[in-house]
């Protein structure tokens, strides 16, 4: 049977299924002390915007999305012949991603995945410098999938903060999924974590209300390769997530 849960969120469960979902707009991110935070659920859907476009203009291949929802970028980078994977958790964003084109992996950022310590460039942008809600474990572990020559792009909150929280999805009907845990980063803490974990902010600039920076592990070359990435690195890490046990 299915049930009113069942068809918002995916029989997986996936917090954010909701989000993933076109036509459910709006799309709020509710925390745990009751401040809501809409989401622009349309963004992720549509063509990029001038704001993406700041993003896609510095990235150099190959790149990894982390948390790349239904694959604007993704699609975007590959048109412009750019090699670029994606990865999320949700296999809704998977299938949305690829079904229009793109490459992607159901996998989170924390678990294994191809091209470690190769990657050129990783996108941590929409927000999602806050998953798992430990910005400074992420930092660390995306520091350890980019190649020697590679740069972070992180997008920050545009205000001065640092919060580690816990927060759900919710729509206008006040119908939410599970809490998780999530964390909002301003660019002040955003320097101060990767200074603690050698990297450093290389460029910071804001488009429309939005703000970037971009990291390098310190003492790295600005010479940057377009390194590619073999076809067949991807069909294996595909392989190995179907083998996986869950």
């Amino acid at each position: 049977m299915t049930t009113d849960e069942d068809e918002l969120y995916d029989a997986d469960g996936e917090p954010y299924a909701l989000a993933l979902q076109p036509g459910r707009e709006p799309v709020y991110l509710r925390l745990a002390d009751g401040r809501r935070i809409r989401m622009p659920v349309h963004r992720w859907h549509e063509q990029p915007t001038a704001a993406d476009k700041t993003v896609l203009e510095r990235c150099i291949g190959p790149v990894l999305d982390v948390g790349c929802g239904p694959g604007r970028m993704c699609r975007a980078l590959l048109s412009r012949g750019v090699f670029a994977l994606g990865v999320d958790i949700a296999p809704r964003a998977v299938a949305l991603t690829t079904v229009q084109g793109g490459l992607a992996l159901c996998r989170s950022v924390f678990d294994r995945l191809p091209a470690e310590s190769g990657w050129q460039t990783v996108l941590l942008i929409d927000g999602n410098i806050g998953i798992g809600g430990d910005p400074r474990g992420l930092l660390r572990r995306c520091g350890g999938l980019i190649a020697p020559t590679g740069l972070l792009v992180v997008e920050v909150d545009p205000h001065d903060v640092e919060e580690l929280c816990t927060a759900r999805f919710e729509d206008l009907q006040g119908r939410s999924g599970p809490f998780f845990p999530w964390a909002l980063l301003g660019r002040r803490a955003l320097r101060g974590i990767a200074a603690s974990l050698a990297l450093s902010v290389t460029d910071q600039w804001t488009s429309g209300h939005r703000c970037f920076a971009t990291l390098a592990h310190q003492g790295s070359s600005c010479d940057r390769p377009d390194t590619g990435l073999a076809v067949t690195d991807i069909g294996r890490a595909e392989s190995d997530d179907r083998a996986a046990p869950r």
